[in-house]
């Protein structure tokens, strides 16, 4: 892969491992939205409020960078939840001090983490990189027409992947069975929703970045499998 050097490359994986990090922190908490005016409500842990923009970053560096460079953002999205992960278990693990009362408190939400990263490490492995195969070989096919489509159809099938194993690892055994179906439910609707109300500014930011970075890449000749970085 011939290297270039991007303006905007280094930023974009920055907000990206950055919504990983935040979204898998929040995720130990379970909320409830509801539309009055439609009479539903939504179950769903609070990170999926966030955690949709990574799959939305991940089709703007498939589209513009290509699958390769996608890869390395999600390798390095995967080192940072690793890292986070392990320490928040060895903060835990660590005796508290004697005059500081929220070590139970501690214990009962981050400590949970660990799991949540290892459920998101894995659901994201499989859901993320089908959401960049997919979006980068429609591109090719499409001839880097209908974004819109290319977009949307590899988030509903990355997404589903993603939320199917994240929700029953994370919390599977711990959360009610019925919370978990919901939340399950809830997480994919909502996720694939905000991909389609995000189209607009997944247009613009694509067509800004092309722009500015004078890069359209199409995946003509590329190995896709997942465990090469380079």
């Amino acid at each position: 892969m011939e290297q270039r050097q991007y303006r905007y490359f280094d930023l974009i994986l920055g907000l990206f491992v950055a919504v990983l990090l935040i979204s898998n922190l929040v995720s130990v908490k379970a909320v409830r939205l509801g539309l009055p005016f439609l009479g539903i409500s939504f179950s769903f842990d609070g990170g999926t409020l966030l955690f949709p923009l990574s799959y939305i970053f991940a089709d703007i560096l498939t589209e513009v960078y290509g699958y390769e460079r996608a890869r390395r953002v999600i390798w390095a999205g995967f080192a940072g939840l690793v890292l986070m992960g392990v320490f928040i278990w060895l903060v835990g693990i660590i005796p508290a001090d004697p005059d500081w009362p929220l070590q139970s408190a501690y214990q009962d939400l981050l400590m949970t983490a660990p799991r949540i990263v290892l459920a998101s490490i894995i659901a994201y492995f499989a859901g993320g990189f089908c959401n960049s195969y997919i979006l980068s070989r429609m591109k090719v096919l499409t001839g880097g027409k209908h974004l819109w489509a290319r977009t949307i159809g590899s988030t509903l099938a990355g997404e589903f992947i993603d939320t199917l194993l994240f929700v029953f690892i994370a919390f599977g055994g711990i959360w009610e069975n019925a919370l978990v179906i919901r939340v399950l439910f809830s997480n994919y609707i909502f996720k694939t929703g905000y991909e389609i109300v995000a189209t607009p500014l997944t247009y613009a930011a694509t067509r800004w970045l092309k722009t500015r970075e004078n890069e359209d890449h199409y995946d003509y000749e590329v190995n896709y499998n997942p465990f090469l970085i380079k």
